[in-house]
């Protein structure tokens, strides 16, 4: 478990599902992804998550409010199935209820990630993508000290040809700790 100022990310409760099936079924929350999700496809990712927890000891940690105990979405690490000019690699990425967006939420607990996955994990980097009009990520991004190289952008091949979401720009933090 981690804790920031305002968050606990922990591991994953079987009452995280109902609120997390909510938010993927938010029209808002899932606007630069294909689909909003079904009860069933956002069920089948909560056990892709705690599959992952189990075989590689991080993942997606469920975030929750430590003012009210409330589940509000999930920081993490993740590392994608798909293959790319930058995989392997460890993705930090989160997905958060739409009614603490512009709070800095995102970036605080992307932070505490961030530092994990260097102090903790000992990655050497992380990277982050998302499509180019998803501004508020970026701006995490941004704020966690990321950088982007146009020469890194892709199209994500889990999208077909002429998709709109399909062009991707990816970002990346390298760790800078001494010793690395």
């Amino acid at each position: 478990m981690l804790e920031t100022e305002r968050l606990r990310l922990r591991n994953w409760r079987s009452s995280d599902r109902e609120p997390f099936a909510r938010l993927n079924a938010d029209p808002r929350v899932m606007e630069f992804f294909p689909k909003c999700l079904t009860r069933e496809d956002s069920d089948a990712m909560v056990d892709r998550i705690e599959e992952h927890f189990r075989s590689k000891g991080f993942g997606l940690y469920a975030a929750e409010l430590r003012s009210d105990g409330r589940f509000v979405g999930y920081v993490g690490l993740h590392t994608p199935a798909f293959e790319a000019h930058f995989t392997p690699c460890f993705e930090i990425g989160w997905r958060l209820a739409n009614d603490v967006w512009g709070q800095g939420i995102a970036t605080e607990g992307a932070r505490a990630v961030a530092r994990h996955a260097f102090e903790d994990l000992a990655l050497d980097e992380i990277v982050s993508f998302s499509v180019p009009a998803n501004q508020r990520s970026i701006r995490v991004m941004k704020k966690l000290g990321m950088t982007n190289d146009s020469a890194d952008d892709f199209e994500h091949p889990n999208l077909a040809f002429g998709h709109p979401l399909r062009r991707h720009v990816l970002y990346r933090l390298k760790c800078h700790s001494a010793g690395r």
